[in-house]
C-alpha cells in the first residue's frame, strides 16, 4: 500500500508540478544507474531537492530509493512522520545521541547491503546562499566502506529560488538537475571527499 500511495503521489502530483510549475529540466539522465544499489549525492538548497531527484526514476523503482534524512526533524510529529515515510520513503538517521545501534554510517551501509539506493546531501543542511558548502566526512566514510557502490554526482539549479529555506509556498523558477558519470573514488578519506566535492562543483560550472 505504501508503494502504491507513493507512486500515485509522484504520478499525479509531483511530476505535473515539476514539469508545469517549475519547468524542471534534466541534463545527463543517461548517467542514472539502471539498477540498485547506488548513492546519489547533490547540493542542498530546498525541500524540493529530494522531490526533484526522486522524480527522475521510474515509479516502479521509488520503493527502493531512500533519501537520507534527519530523524529528529522528519519524524517529528505523526503527520510529518507519515508523509516522510509513506510518500518519500526516507531513511531516517540520528543527528544527536548517536550510539553504536543508531550510527548513521551503519544504517546507510545496511540499506545498501539490502539492495536499496540512497539520496544523500553531503553538506548536511540546506544552503541559504545557493552555493555548495563543504561536504561532511560521512559521505567519504560511506564510499570507503562500500567501494563497490557507484556514487552519482548531481547539481541542482534554482530549486532554492523556487522554495527557499524558511518558506512554504513555491514560486515558479526554471530549474535544472545536472547529473554526472558514476564515481567509485579511492584513496584516503580526505582524497575521496575532495573527489566528490569536485564532481559536484564541476556540474555547477558546466554550461
Amino acid at each position: 500500500m505504501r508503494r502504491l500511495l507513493q507512486a500515485l503521489f509522484f504520478a499525479v502530483v509531483v511530476r505535473p508540478f515539476l514539469a508545469l510549475f517549475i519547468g524542471l529540466r534534466v541534463c545527463g539522465r543517461e548517467h542514472l544507474p539502471p539498477g540498485d544499489p547506488f548513492v546519489l549525492i547533490a547540493n542542498h538548497t530546498s525541500h524540493l531537492d529530494t522531490v526533484a531527484l526522486l522524480s527522475l526514476f521510474p515509479l516502479r523503482r521509488l520503493g527502493r530509493i531512500r533519501p537520507v534524512a534527519a530523524a529528529d526533524y522528519f519524524l517529528a510529529g505523526k503527520a510529518r512522520a507519515w508523509l516522510s515515510r509513506t510518500l518519500f520513503n526516507i531513511l531516517p538517521v540520528a543527528r544527536h545521541r548517536v550510539t553504536r545501534g543508531n550510527n548513521p554510517l551503519e544504517v546507510m551501509r545496511a540499506a545498501l547491503a539490502a539492495g536499496e539506493s540512497l539520496i544523500l546531501f553531503p553538506e548536511g543542511t540546506r544552503s541559504r546562499e545557493g552555493e555548495p558548502g563543504r561536504f561532511l566526512p560521512g559521505v567519504a566514510h560511506l564510499a570507503e566502506a562500500c567501494p563497490e557502490v557507484p556514487i552519482v554526482p548531481a547539481y541542482l539549479v534554482n530549486l532554492g529560488r523556487s522554495l527557499p529555506k524558511g518558506t512554504f509556498l513555491p514560486v515558479p523558477f526554471f530549474a535544472e538537475v545536472r547529473l554526472g558519470p558514476p564515481l567509485r573514488p579511492t584513496g584516503t578519506r580526505a582524497e575521496i571527499l575532495i573527489a566528490l566535492e569536485s564532481a559536484v562543483a564541476a556540474l555547477r560550472d558546466a554550461t
